[in-house]
């Protein structure tokens, strides 16, 4: 059941991803590990990188959730700011994981994300405590994270 769910996901969200996000598989073409690019629009602070994010699914997806993290370095507080990329976002935690939500709501959740931190449930404590102290601050320094790390065209591992 998980590696046909997960073959009908992709080709919608691939089709007919949602705004700002293009997905394609490795080149192993493993259905369970995705290659998602998030183009934030402006005016985000995060506008105009171009971020890679690596979505891989368990082999009992969708009874647990996604993994996602960020390949691409950005500032931000729900990701770490490391070659890690880890993210906090609610919809992906066990606790509140529904077998019923799909990849695209995941990517949408991230989306969200990008465009409205929560600096409350933070993984960078530094960088949520500069979201909500100076916001201008936290600003110039995502914008310089984007010059830095993603002006390119997203990397991603090779398969």
């Amino acid at each position: 059941m998980s590696s046909k769910r997960i073959a009908k996901e992709f080709a919608e969200a691939s089709q007919s991803p949602p705004a700002g996000f293009s997905i394609a598989l490795p080149e192993s073409q493993s259905i369970h590990t995705w290659h998602v690019t998030i183009s934030p629009p402006a005016p985000s602070p995060y506008h105009p990188g171009r971020f890679a994010l690596l979505l891989t699914l368990p082999a009992d997806y969708p009874f647990k959730p996604p993994a996602v993290r960020f390949l691409t370095r950005i500032y931000h507080p729900n990701v770490t700011d490391d070659e890690l990329g880890s993210v906090c976002l609610a919809v992906l935690k066990p606790d509140q994981w529904k077998p019923s939500t799909k990849v695209v709501a995941v990517l949408e959740a991230v989306a969200n994300l990008l465009r409205e931190p929560q600096p409350d449930d933070p993984l960078e404590d530094r960088i949520a405590h500069e979201f909500r102290a100076d916001r201008a601050a936290f600003d110039r320094h995502a914008r310089e994270h984007v010059e830095r790390y993603a002006r390119g065209e997203p990397v991603f591992p090779q398969s």
